[in-house]
């Protein structure tokens, strides 16, 4: 357990037994894939910020509880359409619920997590809440699909790539830290401050995972290296060689994004180390983490907010 986890461990262990008791279902394939999920572990960090950023602006109560089995089950359900999108068999090192059981159960289980996360939110009775949730899924699902219109084209400039990433993964990181700041009843200028902190974090979680899978380790990544080229993703390490490399450097990666191969991944590689682009991609994460921080500064000092400074210094800091 890291030292972020630590802080929230009571709170978590809740939010855990929360995951369980909403997987219950009449059908069993249901709870059968629901349970494979959760039991494949993983940082649980989309929670772990409604927990965290909650107590640190003074909550007391146990919505926050509530409120992160949520964020977590809307976090599953993309991951369940995204391997099904991707044709991915490995996550977290274990096969994907659609390689064991097939594309349309992980489909409708997904549909099941996001249907029972909306029963959850309504429970809650709160309309700001509801409308940043309700917002944040659309955005989610948009970025979705315009990843898709982007895969095999080497044309998807920067700024496309940065907002197909804050679709995909910023919106739920600061829709978690928003929401919470909602639940404890933060002024507007405090709210906003937290769902920045979420925006930014989030980007710096996704740039670092764009490098590690040109420099990963496979067993820690639980996929494996050059999967995002396999799937024609122009992620920002091939947008800055095809930018910034040599014309045959470019080339190479320009082929292999419309070809969707990675049969020439070692000199991508080679490419990718050679024009820096995976230091420019660790420049542009740590410059995110940097104004992520920089929104906490309204938050009395104490362990959550400690904790959610560790959080966003452990974004950088995994192995690149």
């Amino acid at each position: 357990m890291l030292p972020f986890h630590r802080v929230a461990a009571d709170d978590f262990a809740a939010v855990n037994q929360r995951i369980l008791d909403q997987l219950h279902s009449d059908v069993p394939l249901v709870e059968n894939i629901g349970h494979y999920l959760v039991e494949a572990g993983g940082k649980r960090l989309r929670p772990l910020l409604v927990l965290l950023c909650a107590r640190a602006c003074g909550y007391s109560a146990k919505d926050h509880i509530d409120l992160a089995t949520i964020i977590e089950f809307i976090h599953t359900a993309t991951l369940l359409h995204d391997d099904v999108v991707d044709t991915s068999d490995r996550r977290r090192g274990r096969l994907t619920a659609n390689a064991k059981w097939g594309n349309a159960p992980a489909v409708l289980v997904g549909d099941f997590l996001y249907s029972r996360a909306f029963q959850m939110m309504v429970a809650l009775r709160d309309m700001d809440i509801m409308a940043i949730l309700s917002e944040t899924t659309n955005t989610i699902a948009e970025g979705e699909v315009q990843q898709l219109v982007n895969a095999g084209d080497p044309e998807v400039s920067e700024d496309n790539y940065f907002t197909v990433i804050h679709k995909k993964t910023g919106a739920l990181f600061e829709a978690a830290c928003e929401t919470a700041a909602v639940l404890a009843g933060c002024a507007a200028e405090e709210r906003n401050a937290l769902k920045l902190y979420g925006r930014h974090l989030g980007l710096a979680f996704q740039l670092v995972d764009d490098a590690l899978d040109y420099r990963g380790n496979p067993e820690e990544l639980g996929k494996n290296v050059g999967d995002d080229l396999a799937e024609g993703k122009p992620t920002l390490p091939l947008i800055y060689t095809m930018a910034n490399g040599t014309e045959t450097q470019a080339e190479l990666v320009r082929e292999a994004i419309e070809q969707r191969s990675a049969e020439k991944l070692t000199e991508i590689v080679e490419a990718i180390e050679a024009c820096g682009a995976l230091e420019y991609t660790m420049e542009r994460a740590r410059a995110a983490v940097d104004e992520a921080k920089d929104q906490l500064a309204f938050l009395p000092e104490g362990e959550h907010k400690t904790a959610l400074q560790q959080l966003a210094s452990f974004a950088v800091e995994r192995s690149v």
